[in-house]
């Protein structure tokens, strides 16, 4: 929790890893989640599409994905035990996670593009970067 109201004004410096370290396990689970999918969601927007390194990287990114969705139901610090709004999104994305596969195995690719683009910039963008409002862990590590 923040130390005092001048923690908001912080200023960027290293990372503090000793943080995430001392944060709750479904939390590290949740962010090593996030990165995961992070970094092959990219290089799967910008690669060639339909082979086989974009199948293989896929699944791996379902599978990141659909641990940082879930692992997310298990986080309620926020909310004072209870779902927030933020929870909607990871209800979504476990849903919406088989639908987009189904749509690649019926090569439905603009329904796949679709969805998996929407759950990237979503689920992790969007999502991502309202993890850096003043007071949130990574707001913290970066800004604390």
């Amino acid at each position: 929790m923040m130390r005092d109201p001048s923690a908001l004004a912080g200023t960027m410096h290293a990372p503090d890893f000793g943080l995430l370290a001392e944060a709750p396990v479904m939390i590290q689970v949740h962010v090593a989640g996030a990165m995961t999918a992070l970094m092959i969601g990219t290089v799967l927007l910008l690669g060639v599409k339909g082979n086989r390194l974009h199948r293989t990287l896929g699944w791996i990114w379902v599978i990141a994905m659909a641990t940082t969705a879930v692992s997310s139901l298990f986080i309620r610090q926020i909310n004072g035990g209870s779902f927030s709004l933020i929870h909607l999104l990871s209800g979504w994305t476990i849903v919406a996670l088989p639908m987009a596969v189904y749509a690649a195995r019926r090569h439905k690719v603009a329904v796949h593009r679709k969805a998996m683009t929407g759950m990237f910039v979503g689920g992790l963008l969007v999502a991502g970067a309202l993890t850096f409002l003043p007071g949130r862990l990574m707001w913290r590590m970066f800004f604390g």
